[in-house]
């Protein structure tokens, strides 16, 4: 389900790019082609060198990371065959105001918080953009001739504790967990990464904490998530 869309809809528009000669082609990948790697020491940055090990991504069944992988490395097999200027831009999870109706994956990761559907937070780590920058870094990606290769997109990295910690201050009249899932081990640390190389196009990235809270702005105005009486117009960001 995950793999032939991904893979197939990938190469057939870098092979319709190449015969109608385009002048550059800009992939949207992930950060799940860069990271999931369990030989890399945690002293290690992570940058657009880095690649997710395939064989890791199909012990964990994490096949959404495999195939965003496959899908990006088909493309620079076909691109280069080709002759295509491809360039990739691998995103974090995406937050930020809803363009659609409905609640897409990466804003229900944080709406599981707000309405008392999730009782802990994992101890685990995440990534964060506002969809208004990965935007801006197709387009910046586009327009400078010198770019190449791939873009890491990404602002920083919060533990779920973090997140739900920025949620509460916001927002403290929704139900939002307060212990986590895994008391037992310790917390998860972010492993390192940089994002100087889309940073150096001239991209200044939106706070984590802006993102947050312009998501659930969105949420609420879209109707998915209840306005409680006493919440107050506006809330300072800090």
């Amino acid at each position: 389900m995950v793999m032939a869309p991904a893979v197939n809809g990938t190469k057939n528009v870098i092979m319709a790019a190449a015969e109608t000669k385009v002048r550059r082609v800009v992939v949207t990948s992930s950060i799940g082609t860069v990271y999931m790697d369990p030989n890399r020491s945690p002293d290690v940055v992570v940058d657009e060198s880095c690649w997710s090990d395939l064989e890791f991504c199909k012990s964990t069944k994490n096949w959404y990371c495999y195939g965003k992988t496959v899908a990006e490395q088909d493309a620079w097999d076909v691109a280069k065959k080709n002759g295509v200027d491809l360039v990739v831009v691998n995103p974090v999870l995406v937050l930020g105001p809803l363009l659609q109706p409905t609640v897409n994956a990466s804003v229900l990761h944080i709406l599981k918080y707000l309405t008392g559907s999730a009782k802990t937070y994992a101890n685990s780590v995440q990534a964060y953009v506002h969809v208004k920058d990965v935007a801006l870094a197709h387009i910046l990606v586009f327009e400078t001739p010198s770019a190449s290769g791939r873009y890491i997109c990404a602002e920083r990295m919060l533990h779920r504790g973090e997140v739900v910690e920025i949620l509460a201050k916001f927002f403290p009249e929704y139900p939002i967990p307060t212990k986590c899932s895994d008391e037992k081990n310790p917390r998860k640390q972010p492993y390192k990464f940089t994002n100087q190389k889309i940073k150096d196009l001239g991209i200044e990235f939106t706070p984590v904490k802006q993102c947050l809270y312009e998501t659930v702005k969105s949420l609420q105005e879209k109707g998915h998530l209840p306005i409680p009486k006493q919440a107050e117009d506006s809330v300072k960001i800090q």
